[in-house]
């Protein structure tokens, strides 16, 4: 079968034949429907090599949606037929934070060499991958796998982000969007949809500023050295309440800092090597800043569930298997406006 595979250090993605998966115990063959394609992978493909703890190749792809096509032995809880999608952090499943339900922290991954699909363990930008434990799956019912296995990450991390700011998201208050792209985007209707609060969105692109406003963002600012001063000057000088970094680079880190108000939230998601000082006097009073990792399996079911009430719809572009280095292209180049999604051959 054709693979989309990152196969040595500092290579552009490759589409390749590899053997056709089978299914040991515990697990379940997947075939898939969709992948999507997710700025995590640059970064992954960027790391020297001293810092990447997978051997490679590696079949990308850790948004992946498809139908159960076999079981191995011993697997309960799925059956062969049922459309699902991924849930992309695997762990233990047995330490303390797996049995609360945040594999997404899991104490023992590291340890035991368990990785995501796509970011260490082969993932979905094949016909068919395997999915190493049943509990790793949710179902998707009628929902579009190609419109919304985005959502696995793209829906998933901003949600399990806006989660942690609930408290502060009430009416009169106001948060900032920094990235307007494949997570903004999603992130702008999850706020819509779950709260009260104003939105301002910010990106270097006017296309994506475009997309915003169309998705629900109340206002729209060019991320640039004049946005700190711009959402001040939207909010009567006081800053926002909850700013979300979808970026992360070292420009838009200041600008989440610089446009903060007192006893905000700065929630660093993007993955662009920024970082935001704390300490007495070089943040509002009382400033929070967090680094989330995606999110747990029931919040996936809870994203999904807003989905299916019409409450958030991805903008997908979608590739061939083929067409898939060019996907990466496109999103090195900031050209994707929305989400790129690719459909494997069967």
């Amino acid at each position: 079968m054709k693979a989309v595979q990152y196969r040595a250090v500092g290579s552009a993605p490759e589409v390749v034949t590899v053997p056709d998966p089978e299914p040991g115990p515990g697990q379940v063959l997947l075939q898939v429907t969709a992948a999507g394609v997710c700025h995590s992978d640059i970064a992954v493909m960027s790391l020297p090599v001293e810092a990447i703890g997978f051997p490679l190749p590696l079949t990308l792809g850790h948004e992946g949606a498809g139908t159960v096509a076999a079981l191995g032995p011993g697997v309960v809880g799925v059956n062969v037929g049922d459309p699902v999608a991924v849930y992309g952090p695997w762990g233990c499943g047995v330490c303390i934070k797996c049995a609360a339900g945040k594999e997404n922290y899991c104490l023992r991954a590291a340890e035991l060499k368990i990785f995501p699909p796509g970011l260490g363990a082969p993932g979905a930008m094949a016909p068919y991958m395997i999915v190493d434990d049943a509990r790793h799956l949710v179902p998707l019912g009628d929902l579009d796998p190609v419109r919304n296995v985005p959502l696995t990450d793209a829906g998933l991390t901003p949600y399990h982000a806006i989660t942690l700011s609930l408290p502060k998201l009430v009416p009169g208050s106001t948060a900032v969007v920094i990235g307007s792209g494949g997570l903004g985007h999603v992130a702008i209707q999850l706020l819509r949809r779950m709260t009260a609060t104003r939105v301002i969105a910010l990106d270097v692109s006017e296309d994506k500023l475009a997309l915003a406003r169309q998705v629900g963002a109340h206002e729209t600012v060019l991320s640039n050295d004049g946005a700190p001063e711009r959402i001040r000057a939207l909010t009567g000088g006081r800053g926002a309440e909850v700013v979300l970094d979808f970026v992360g680079a070292p420009p838009t880190t200041s600008i989440a800092a610089a446009a903060a108000a007192i006893e905000a939230d700065i929630t660093v998601v993007g993955l662009g090597g920024g970082a935001v000082s704390v300490g007495f006097g070089t943040l509002p009073y009382e400033t929070t800043v967090t680094s989330p990792y995606w999110g747990t399996r029931a919040e996936l079911i809870e994203v999904l569930d807003i989905a299916r009430g019409g409450g958030v719809e991805v903008h997908v572009e979608t590739y061939t298997i083929d067409e898939a280095p060019l996907a990466y292209e496109r999103l090195h180049a900031g050209k994707i406006n929305g989400r790129a999604v690719i459909l494997p051959d069967p």
